[in-house]
């Protein structure tokens, strides 16, 4: 098996809530919209998909019920701190909550996170040291 990905599967409580979040708050656009789930394309990397949770557990063969921190967060590094700042207040503003404010790391970086609607944690940084990074934008 190679080291890729074709696409990040989320399962989300509520699915008009979930486009809102994205859609209209953060201003990502629909690739692909099968009504039990919706897809995001992402410039250069997999798709981002958000299906019914109860569904998605179905389809893994698991079970939907799952509290606290899944091990799970999902990066996007920027070019500036400024960036950084103009993100959270953006994902603040369209119903996310702020989980840690961003400020300097103990890595040298820049960066904050939130969670969306659902709990999925997003970090959001911005490091003048990292070689080879891949840039979100």
């Amino acid at each position: 098996m190679k080291a890729n990905l074709s696409a990040i599967l989320l399962g989300v409580g509520d699915m008009a809530r979930t486009k809102q979040f994205y859609t209209e708050g953060l201003g990502w656009e629909i690739d692909q919209d099968y009504g039990v789930s919706v897809f995001f394309a992402l410039e250069d990397g997999p798709l981002v998909g958000f299906y019914g949770r109860e569904g998605l557990a179905a389809e893994m063969g698991t079970s939907p019920e799952g509290g606290g921190f899944s091990g799970l967060a999902l990066t996007y590094v920027v070019r500036t701190e400024a960036r950084v700042d103009e993100i959270l207040a953006e994902a603040g503003k369209a119903g996310a909550t702020i989980l840690k404010p961003a400020a300097s790391t103990p890595w040298g970086g820049y960066g904050g996170t939130f969670a969306d609607p659902d709990g999925y944690i997003w970090s959001i940084g911005y490091s003048a040291q990292a070689k080879g990074q891949r840039y979100a934008e």
